[in-house]
């Protein structure tokens, strides 16, 4: 068993939909660090402390229990009371919080010593009403008014900036002793006979413009949550994994819990929808890129997920140009925030649609969702928003007619790079000096090739056979475009991008291993680029690195320049796979299982450090990973997808499968994998160096073959 890393040490974390909580070990939550409870994009509760005749208590231990509950347990320090000295571990505080929209919190307290206690209970509750952007920043600035009323045992703090308000209503219920509130704090006299409890509930009431998001009493009892059905659906669903590899078996699960933990509902018109959240805790909320990558992750585990994104997203696809939230007609999202820096317009996330790529995966994720659930009215519904989306490759996303799609912001908030490396110094030349947009990425014209020959397909299934046509033109046209201008003859490699100067940016990067996956890469060249992939500089034996180590930027431990993330290397893999590499796919997928095997819960952080992979370490966490990540969690599932070469023809019936298990997976079974409207079950097996397989169960016509 190796040693466990726990990512973001210190800190438990726990939501539901896209309220959240954040708190030290101990419960406590410090309005200097980034923790607090949230709801909106706000920090609704900044500080909370509880304590004993004012001594803090002892942890015992703490931990999540589910993705929207959390269980901490203390014990007193010897602490002075009217009636004398209480030995310290006298008594047993257990406080339970349950994220249901609101916050409901249970505190019990268990005399454990041979005579009567008395003491006042203290919570120092506080309210500061900040912007979730200035709490990741720790730069907070108070703009509006608050304040706080005390009535009939409610505490109410409301915060307003105009038109903007928020609000925490804090209430006490089943409580053993009533409350009083002074100086900032809610305090019980307690008075608990030996071997007795005491017993408080709290509610938590979030107000945001009018909306009220109560939480669900629970008194400690066991409760379902309108996500945590959601959720649950999600697991009953979902194509499920057996394997002699118990860790492997556990990583996927941990995966199918968390992307079932990250759903957000959003709603339209009164229609409901759930798509995932980009990560806890910093991106609960609509994000164009990660929910698409992660709904092509789980396509083979549950296509719907897929369905609400591209819907959500179609309905909020841009409809004319707007610089501040770098918007153009046909584009879709990037982000879309509640906040108040949104509200009050200084930031542009209502929604901001500065994103290169999400309008052409949005055109991918279409077509492949179509081969897995062949849903005809599905792409009927997405007619109008597709031929958006090709319209806008051609007169915005190539804005300067060379033939490519590049990125520039026109935003004065807007991201300086706007592809999925968006951190404001990931774009660098050899020499590791920053690269100016407008940049024109190398996985981009990919993408745009690919999506090209995927609508071609789409307008085939409606009939339109010339319009197909026309596509497969244009793609065939990109594709020899971009192997005369992106190709590296020295280095046997594709070039990061073309700069502003549409010079080659000859940085050695993980971004033209995206390539593979979208089919643009002549197999000719295909083995250069593999073995350029895997040499030690990008290969440091957990993944590859997203820069490589040879480059002056180079940082084991930065965001993007030289860390490993899971989702870049499991989209490689996918590549190699298409291409015939089954060992390299399989390569990547052991690197990042042994990576989980380290990780708390085997849960997939969003990004680690690039740090080389030796006998006596392990990998080392980015400070302030989103831990669970969708796409770090759909990287999980995407490696399995890979591992077995899953290709579905739902329209004709069919599921192709080309397995490989890797020497670490020796035998696998999946069960209730959907297909359009039938469901099969698969085992498969290694012998020696080979891999077999059957299919076991199956329900409605379904062919499939090897």
């Amino acid at each position: 068993m190796p040693t466990k890393v726990i990512v973001n040490s210190g800190l438990i974390t726990i939501n539901d939909g896209s309220s959240f909580l954040v708190t030290a070990s101990d419960g406590s939550i410090d309005d200097n660090q980034a923790q607090g409870f949230f709801v909106r994009d706000t920090r609704l509760i900044s500080y909370y402390e509880i304590s004993l005749n004012r001594y803090r208590l002892l942890l015992l231990a703490s931990s999540n229990i589910t993705h929207h509950s959390a269980l901490y347990q203390f014990t007193n320090p010897q602490l002075t009371t009217v009636n004398g000295i209480l030995p310290a571990g006298s008594l047993v505080v257990t406080i339970r919080r349950d994220i249901v929209g609101g916050m409901h919190e249970d505190i019990d307290i268990i005399n454990y010593h041979l005579e009567p206690v008395e003491f006042q209970l203290m919570l120092a509750i506080r309210s500061d009403f900040a912007d979730i952007f200035e709490v990741k920043a720790k730069n907070i600035l108070t703009r509006g008014e608050t304040a706080t009323t005390w009535k009939d045992g409610i505490l109410s703090t409301e915060y307003r900036n105009g038109s903007f308000l928020r609000g925490i209503l804090t209430e006490t219920v089943c409580t053993s002793s009533t409350a009083r509130y002074a100086n900032g704090r809610l305090m019980f006299d307690v008075a608990i006979a030996p071997g007795k409890t005491w017993h408080t509930c709290i509610n938590f009431t979030a107000k945001a413009n009018g909306n009220v998001l109560k939480p669900q009493a629970t008194c400690t009892q066991r409760h379902s949550t309108k996500a945590g059905k959601i959720t649950d659906e999600f697991l009953n669903n979902a194509t499920k994994l057996r394997s002699s590899n118990a860790e492997i078996q556990g990583f996927y699960q941990q995966a199918l819990v968390d992307m079932g933990a990250l759903r957000i509902e959003v709603d339209d018109n009164g229609q409901q929808f759930w798509m995932p959240a980009a990560g806890i805790p910093w991106f609960v909320a609509v994000f164009g890129r990660d929910s698409i990558i992660a709904s092509l992750q789980t396509i083979a585990v549950y296509h719907d997920f897929a369905r609400g994104t591209l819907v959500r997203l179609a309905q909020l696809q841009a409809t004319e140009l707007d610089d501040w939230h770098d918007a153009q007609p046909g584009k879709m999202l990037h982000e879309l925030r509640e906040d108040e820096l949104t509200k009050i317009n200084q930031l542009p996330y209502n929604p901001y649609y500065g994103t290169v790529d999400t309008t052409i995966l949005w055109i991918i994720t279409l077509a492949e969702t179509y081969s897995w659930n062949a849903d005809l009215s599905m792409l009927d519904e997405c007619r109008s928003p597709l031929e958006k989306a090709l319209t806008w490759i051609d007169k915005y996303g190539d804005f300067n007619g060379d033939g490519f799609v590049e990125y520039l912001t026109r935003s004065s908030k807007g991201l300086r790079n706007q592809g999925w490396k968006d951190s404001g110094d990931s774009m660098v030349y050899p020499n590791g000096q920053l690269v100016d947009p407008p940049i024109a990425l190398c996985e981009v014209q990919g993408y745009v090739y690919d999506a090209w020959l995927k609508a071609a397909l789409i307008y085939e299934v409606w009939g339109e056979k010339e319009q197909a046509q026309k596509l497969r033109q244009k793609a065939e046209s990109l594709y020899q475009r971009f192997n005369e201008q992106f190709w590296m003859e020295e280095e046997g490699f594709y070039c990061l991008g073309l700069d502003n100067n549409k010079q080659q940016i000859q940085s050695i990067t993980s971004n033209p291993g995206h390539l593979l996956w979208s089919g643009i890469v002549p197999q000719e060249r295909a083995k250069k680029l593999v073995e350029r992939l895997f040499q030690q500089d990008m290969w440091c034996g957990w993944g590859i690195r997203t820069l490589s180590s040879q480059n002056p930027a180079y940082n084991p431990i930065s965001y993007q320049r030289g860390s490993v993330w899971p989702h870049d290397n499991s989209i490689i893999a996918a590549g190699l796979k298409r291409y015939g590499y089954h060992e390299e796919a399989n390569r990547i997928a052991e690197g990042i299982f042994a990576a989980a095997d380290y990780f708390q819960s085997g849960r997939m952080p969003e990004l680690f450090a690039g740090i080389e992979r030796q006998d006596n370490n392990f990998p080392v966490p980015y400070p302030d990973a989103n831990i669970p990540q969708a796409w770090a969690a759909g990287s999980i599932l995407l490696l399995i997808h890979t591992i077995l070469g899953l290709e579905a023809d739902a329209p004709q019936r069919k599921l192709k499968v080309q397995p490989l298990l890797p020497e670490c997976l020796s035998d696998l079974e999946l069960t209730n994998l959907s297909v359009g409207d039938a469901t099969v079950a698969l085992r498969f097996w290694r012998e020696g160096k080979q891999t077999q397989w059957e299919v076991t169960n199956k329900t409605g016509e379904l062919k499939v073959f090897g």
